[in-house]
């Protein structure tokens, strides 16, 4: 099989990393890629958001699928150029790309489908805002209904931070905030059948303790042991399969990966946020536990045979990572930082680059993401630490507490 990759991050890494452990796959080429992908895949420095410049590559390249990583590509229609050409792609449609795009999309498909998740106002003005806010209370959760990479949502206890964050977005979501420890599940689905991956958890926000701005994500690990049993498949009944119902009714069915962000709250797992993509850096533990081929799961999902897929198969132990972030992140990072130690298996490249003298430099916020397995959860968190320890980055920044609290047992639902 030959496999167009498409993005430049740290789950682009993780996807490069899971597709050339395929067996079926032959052929792996990436647009644009990274330096840390590049140890897997032909680059090509081709837009990523450009429909017309990645269906002609994947033409070029006679692709026999196209795997697209991030967001932005998605709502711009990128997997429907693709698709036009006659090529299988991994990622939904940009109509149906909208339960990211759209906050707003997104929560009245749920109240369509019947979904459990959050009161919520759509507001365009500070006035709307500060009435929702008002009606809804403390903590004030305020969403970009756009797409802001991750650090679009706002949570705090103080009005004035909500709503200046609400007037900085323009159109926003304010949102009752959900108790419980949140998880995230990812679901391969051909827009009927589904795949569950193994839930995850991550961590929003840049210091330890949870304290600091909110980020893109700052860890990850997986299993969650602590996590109910039937967990997984009351989500597919509740929340999965009622969603891509109401998306095939409206005739927009969602083929690709449903990220589901949940909240366990007492009274049951409730949506915080539908992503249209693999999330980061839940990827980069979930396929470093993946014993099932990834280039034919996706492949399945792409060209409507998942129903025929057999079971997956996980590897035993856990798997844990550390985002390692540049100085100054999630502000305008500083950029153009050398980089040491990042050369070894486990470190995840996300924002990086070569620079003239082609030594390896820091190119974004989120710079690595250091991930490990283990036996067991202590032992892929040591391992993990360990491989932070080496890494050599001017500023960096990274949360030394991820995954700590599951270790010592002080998760409670």
């Amino acid at each position: 099989m030959r496999v167009l990759l498409i993005g430049s991050g740290g789950r682009e890494h993780a996807l490069a990393v899971g597709l050339s452990a395929d067996p079926s796959v032959d052929f792996l080429a990436a647009a644009p890629g990274n330096p840390g992908i590049a140890q897997f895949a032909e680059l090509h420095d081709v837009k990523p958001t450009d429909p017309a410049a990645v269906a002609a590559l994947a033409v070029e390249l006679n692709a026999d699928l196209v795997v697209i990583g991030p967001e932005a590509p998605l709502v711009a229609g990128v997997a429907d150029a693709v698709r036009a050409k006659g090529i299988a792609c991994f990622g939904p449609s940009a109509a149906a790309a909208r339960l990211e795009g759209s906050k707003a999309f997104a929560n009245e498909v749920m109240a369509a489908a019947g979904v459990p998740t959050a009161r919520s106002f759509d507001c365009s003005t500070v006035a709307e805002a500060r009435a929702a806010l008002e009606e809804l209370g403390a903590p004030y959760v305020v969403k970009n209904d756009g797409l802001a990479a991750g650090k679009g949502v706002v949570v705090t206890d103080d009005l004035d931070e909500a709503l200046i964050h609400a007037e900085a977005c323009g159109k926003v979501v304010i949102e009752e905030f959900l108790p419980g420890p949140e998880v995230s599940l990812f679901v391969v689905t051909d827009g009927t059948a589904v795949a569950p991956l193994m839930p995850a958890q991550d961590f929003k926000r840049l210091a330890d303790g949870d304290e600091g701005p909110n980020t893109g994500g700052m860890g990850a690990y997986a299993p969650l042991d602590w996590a109910p049993a039937d967990l997984t498949e009351r989500v597919l009944r509740e929340t999965v399969e009622p969603t891509l119902a109401e998306m095939r009714r409206r005739g927009t069915p969602f083929a690709g990966l449903l990220y589901v962000g949940l909240a366990l709250t007492p009274d049951g797992p409730k949506v915080i946020e539908f992503n249209a993509r693999f999330g980061d850096p839940e990827t980069q533990v979930v396929l470093a536990l993946l014993e099932t081929p990834l280039a034919g799961l996706l492949n399945a999902a792409a060209t409507g045979t998942l129903a025929e897929h057999g079971p997956l198969t996980w590897k035993p132990g856990s798997a844990i990572t550390v985002v390692v972030a540049s100085h100054n992140y999630p502000g305008v990072p500083r950029t153009g930082d050398v980089i040491e130690g990042a050369e070894r298996p486990g470190v995840i490249h996300a924002g990086t680059a070569r620079n003239a003298d082609g030594a390896l430099v820091s190119a974004g916020g989120r710079v690595l993401s250091v991930t490990a397995s283990g036996a067991d959860l202590a032992g892929a968190r040591a391992a993990a630490y360990a491989l932070v320890d080496g890494i050599r980055l001017d500023g960096a920044q990274y949360r030394t507490d991820i995954a700590l609290r599951a270790v010592e047992g002080r998760i409670t639902l």
